[in-house]
């Protein structure tokens, strides 16, 4: 399956007045824009919508294309920063039998960024969630127009970075806290011949957060909580 990436700008035309808030949300695949969003609320009046498919759009200018393949560059670059602090910072991936040998002998806490509704489905005992992402709350322009992006391809429980993960994780777990990091498949931070840079994941972000915030002992658990299921190991469920 084609991945999808969503681009949010804010912008300005003549169309709307200077004192309109605007937001332009694409979404796109295989550099193919799918769903195209504008929503504007200006201070006087009512907020306006306008929504195009694939099958309505004209074609873009080179300008445009050029600044969304810039875009998309300095994701690339993001994640690349990302990666050199946790390798600086020697934060290491360990196998779903390793983490469990250093849950139990060496007082090693899991943290589960996964959303709290997949936590309570299963998860390994012990483990902490706070989660990394979390469903959209508000009802701003900017989230009408995320939840619009997520419902074009059928998902109407659309997800935001949660901006209390390390207060959050700072209320249960102190900087000297042993920490494996673990979210459904995981990511990598090794290197291969399509993914030169590795790949990104949440628990992947969540420890570049937790080490940029002071935690010292961070770990990313490799093939996440798919793999520990799949090795057999001890799970655990919460009851509504």
């Amino acid at each position: 399956m084609a991945s999808l990436t969503s681009i949010a700008t804010p912008y300005r035309s003549s169309t709307y007045p200077s004192s309109s808030q605007a937001l332009r949300v694409k979404v796109k695949s295989a550099g193919n824009t799918l769903f195209s969003a504008g929503v504007r609320s200006p201070a006087t009046s009512s907020s306006l919508l306008t929504i195009r498919s694939a099958s309505t759009k004209p074609a873009k200018p080179a300008g445009t294309q050029l600044v969304e393949r810039e875009l998309r560059g300095l994701a690339e670059v993001d994640w690349r920063q990302k990666r050199e602090l946790l390798l600086e910072k020697r934060v290491r991936s360990v196998d779903v039998k390793e983490a469990l040998r250093l849950q139990k002998e060496n007082n090693f806490v899991i943290l589960d960024v996964r959303p709290e509704a997949e936590y309570k489905e299963a998860h390994p005992p012990g483990a902490i969630n706070v989660e990394m992402y979390r469903l959209i709350r508000e009802w701003t322009a900017w989230d009408i127009a995320r939840r619009l992006g997520f419902a074009f391809f059928g998902i109407f429980s659309g997800t935001e970075e949660n901006p209390e993960f390390i207060q959050s994780v700072e209320a249960k777990l102190d900087k000297e806290a042993k920490i494996i990091v673990a979210c459904s498949s995981a990511g990598t931070m090794k290197p291969t011949q399509n993914l030169p840079e590795g790949q990104q994941s949440r628990s992947l972000i969540a420890a570049y957060l937790l080490v940029l915030n002071g935690y010292k002992n961070v770990f990313h658990l490799e093939g996440g909580i798919y793999a520990w299921s799949k090795e057999g190991l001890p799970v655990e469920a919460e009851e509504e």
